[in-house]
C-alpha cells in the first residue's frame, strides 16, 4: 500500500478517553486512553477502512480547523 496522509480530529470524551475521527474517511474513528495508543489504533482503523471499502479517492481537500466562541 502506498503511503497516504490523512487528517484526524482528536477530542477527549466525557469519560476521559481520547477519540480520533479521520476527516477524509466518513465513519472512520476509534478511541484509546493514551495519545500514542490512539495514533496506533487510528492507523489500524484506516487500514481496515481502506481494505473494506472502494479505492480511496479524496473528493475534498482539508484546509483548516477553527474554533469560534460566541
Amino acid at each position: 500500500m502506498l503511503n497516504k496522509t490523512f487528517n484526524i480530529i482528536v477530542e477527549q470524551g466525557m469519560d476521559g478517553y481520547l477519540i480520533s475521527s479521520v476527516i477524509e474517511l466518513p465513519g472512520c474513528h476509534t478511541q484509546a486512553k493514551t495519545y500514542d495508543e490512539l495514533l496506533s489504533r487510528t492507523k489500524e482503523a484506516i487500514e481496515v477502512y481502506l481494505d473494506d471499502k472502494k479505492p480511496f479517492k479524496p473528493t475534498n481537500k482539508f484546509l483548516s480547523l477553527q474554533q469560534i466562541s460566541v
